[in-house]
């Protein structure tokens, strides 16, 4: 390694602006940043110094996303077996979920990146980490048979439309990954929505077992909405034990609450996750469904308040999107308006929207946008105390 120290440093000048590649500079920088710590310090200027750079703040959403991403491998090679027929062990459900899920992780960060740093580039600035989570978290939100030109335009999309039109990482209004999924669903509606993209090679019927659909939980509750039925026939005879471990179809990386979990521990114990938007959400979707429930006026009304929290994208969203630091209120009050809202509306698009069974995705995009407002009145009320408290004791 000292070798390789050595040879950047040699090679450091020509990258430097007005070198003889000082054109790629940007580049260098973000290569030389990431195999070593940088060396550029604060020279004057009251500054905050703290060892939880960029850098490393991604790097810890990263290892929280890994138990959720290894288990979304294991289950698209499960999941495929089932369709088929075929008696898998572990390793080898894995390793067909690995195969088939690590080109999409490819794509989206060859592309992503690819963009990121031509922005750098043209703007003579660093190239950011934000993109580090970001190519993670789209094809963990994407079905697996999701084509891979797709997954390419829709991750130029949310990193072009998404960051650098509103000038990059840290001051875009939209989750960017959650743009990516929004991209698809509207543009190629097939390619996110039915039974048989959620599994791995399930096209036209190609399922030897008897009546396997690949349907998620909260298609079957919709389809039997449509259908009239007075109640809901999970599909497989999945039950809640099921759907908190993730053995059911859905995105890559959302199916299992456990794992996601796992991930939830990690933000909150290292502080890069806030718990207030993870728990408000929470609170949120079981007062939102509570009142369904009270209804009841149809099916989807009847839906146990507590079973929004462990099928679809709803723990997935909770703990790795709607806690976007960038994206999400900044105030501790608005923390709590904020997640409470996404929780009401997730449940409540599930419910009312049959035609859209998710509803996580709409839900963070619509408080995305609602944010700033939200962080205002929480400042201006916050002012209004104070001058009252100011006169009192005046």
């Amino acid at each position: 390694m000292k070798g390789l120290r050595n040879y950047l440093n040699k090679i450091k000048p020509n990258f430097e602006r007005g070198g003889k590649y000082g054109r790629f500079a940007s580049t260098f920088e973000a290569f030389e940043s990431f195999l070593y710590v940088p060396n550029t310090v604060t020279k004057k200027g009251a500054h905050i110094r703290d060892a939880m750079d960029l850098k490393r703040t991604m790097t810890v959403v990263i290892v929280a996303l890994l138990p959720a991403l290894l288990f979304g491998m294991f289950n698209v090679g499960y999941q495929h077996n089932l369709a088929q027929g075929v008696e898998a062990t572990v390793m080898q459900n894995f390793w067909f979920g690995f195969l088939k899920v690590l080109p999409i992780i490819i794509v989206s960060y060859v592309v992503g990146l690819g963009i990121e740093f031509i922005f750098a580039e043209i703007r003579h600035e660093e190239v950011n980490e934000g993109f580090l989570v970001s190519g993670l978290l789209i094809p963990m939100i994407m079905p697996v048979d999701c084509p891979l030109w797709i997954i390419a335009v829709a991750t130029a999309f949310a990193v072009i439309v998404g960051k650098e039109m509103f000038g990059g990482t840290g001051m875009n209004i939209f989750n960017p990954a959650l743009l990516a999924r929004a991209f698809v669903f509207f543009a190629y509606p097939t390619s996110i929505s039915g039974n048989e993209v959620w599994v791995a090679g399930l096209k036209n019927g190609l399922s030897t077992v008897d009546g396997y659909s690949g349907a998620t939980p909260l298609s079957d509750a919709a389809a039997a909405l449509s259908e009239g039925a007075q109640s809901i026939d999970w599909s497989m005879g999945t039950t809640p034990i099921d759907w908190f471990y993730g053995f059911i179809p859905g995105s890559i990386g959302e199916t299992s609450t456990l794992a996601i979990l796992i991930g939830a521990f990690v933000l909150i114990w290292t502080g890069v996750g806030s718990w207030r938007i993870m728990l408000s959400c929470v609170l949120g979707g079981l007062v939102m469904g509570g009142l369904f429930n009270l209804i009841g006026a149809n099916v989807l009304m009847d839906i146990p308040a507590w079973y929004h929290l462990i099928i679809g994208g709803f723990a997935f969203g909770t703990v790795f999107m709607a806690t976007d630091p960038v994206t999400a209120a900044q105030t501790n009050r608005g923390k709590w308006i904020y997640g409470f809202l996404i929780g009401v509306l997730c449940v409540m698009t599930r419910v009312l929207n049959p035609g859209y069974p998710e509803g996580m995705m709409l839900a963070i995009l619509f408080m995305n946008a609602m944010v700033p407002l939200v962080d205002y009145y929480v400042v201006q009320g916050n002012i209004k105390r104070r001058l009252k408290r100011a006169k009192a004791n005046a």
